[in-house]
């Protein structure tokens, strides 16, 4: 498990959010890239990260998005759940989580329609 994520509905709600997890369950910050409601960040949840973004829009409060899969194969998992009937969300591709963090992922629906993301870092 590399991440869990989570979307704020705004720039309000991700500080709060940021906020809770930071002073309230004392989760440090791993990093913070965006601004307003294309801001990101990833906080230390012991085994795993808790990945937060202001993108959420008030009909998604508080919805996790997907589970991520730390793997060093994003297009090797690609091929493996095409073959097992499940439908790619999103293609591989190269992005940067600011900075100097760059990485590859790609979305796929599970069995159940649950949102799977497969995420390298570089």
């Amino acid at each position: 498990m590399h991440h869990i994520s989570l979307r704020a509905p705004g720039a309000g709600a991700f500080e709060q959010v940021l906020d809770f997890y930071q002073n309230v369950l004392s989760c440090p910050l791993v990093r913070r890239w965006g601004q307003g409601d294309g801001q990101g960040a990833m906080l230390d949840l012991g085994n795993t990260l808790l990945e937060v973004t202001a993108n959420g829009g008030e009909e998604q409060r508080g919805l996790f998005a997907h589970i991520a899969f730390a793997t060093d194969d994003v297009d090797g998992m690609i091929v493996r759940v095409r073959a097992a009937g499940c439908p790619v969300l999103v293609e591989p591709g190269d992005r940067n989580l600011g900075g100097d963090y760059p990485i590859r992922i790609a979305f796929c629906a599970g069995p159940v329609g649950e949102e799977l993301e497969f995420f390298q870092e570089r």
